[in-house]
């Protein structure tokens, strides 16, 4: 930001301050686009999976709802930078340092898991016969003869999508009925 861009923009701030309407909806035209590629730099740097609108409307808020505590004899510039920073830590601590991948992207590659302990599979095979057939047969296509969602659909002619609702539908039914039991 120069030094007469700022100059120019404590001007209106002040006079936002002072109730001129105008002058502060053209502050926020102005800053906007800097703030968003200050935004836009910080999410390309953390190579987050953050939209920089978002720290961009959140910089605006927090502007609007803290302009009040701006000093007039100080420059913008240096107060605007320092809130859009925060914003912009806020939403990568949000984040957080969890990496997010889909496990659909692995579901071939993953070996299915080892059977559990026989009490477990037996409490599954015990409850089997409260769930309808096709969760039924999708839960024990998956959850004890190690099938595969693409197998499972192709061996019951349904689409993938199916298959995993009816399996989330029948591991939801059945622990809701083990946990009766």
């Amino acid at each position: 930001m120069s030094g007469e861009r700022e100059a120019e923009w404590a001007m209106l701030m002040r006079a936002a301050n002072s109730g001129d309407n105008a002058a502060y909806a053209r502050l926020l035209r102005e800053v906007t686009p800097i703030l968003r590629a200050m935004a836009q730099k910080v999410v390309g740097r953390a190579g987050a999976a953050i939209d920089a609108e978002d720290i961009v409307q959140e910089t605006l808020i927090a502007l609007h709802l803290k302009r009040h505590t701006w000093i007039p004899t100080e420059p913008l510039g240096p107060w605007l930078r320092a809130i859009a920073r925060h914003k912009a830590i806020d939403a990568l601590r949000r984040r957080g340092r969890h990496v997010q991948v889909p496990i659909d992207d692995f579901e071939n590659i993953l070996p299915a898991d080892e059977a559990g302990p026989d009490f477990a599979r037996r409490d599954v095979e015990r409850h089997l016969p409260l769930l309808p057939p096709r969760q039924r047969e999708v839960l024990q296509s998956i959850a004890l003869d190690g099938q595969s969602i693409r197998d499972t659909a192709a061996r019951f002619k349904m689409n993938e999508g199916a298959v995993r609702v009816a399996l989330h539908r029948a591991v939801t039914a059945l622990a809701a009925a083990i946990q009766k039991a």
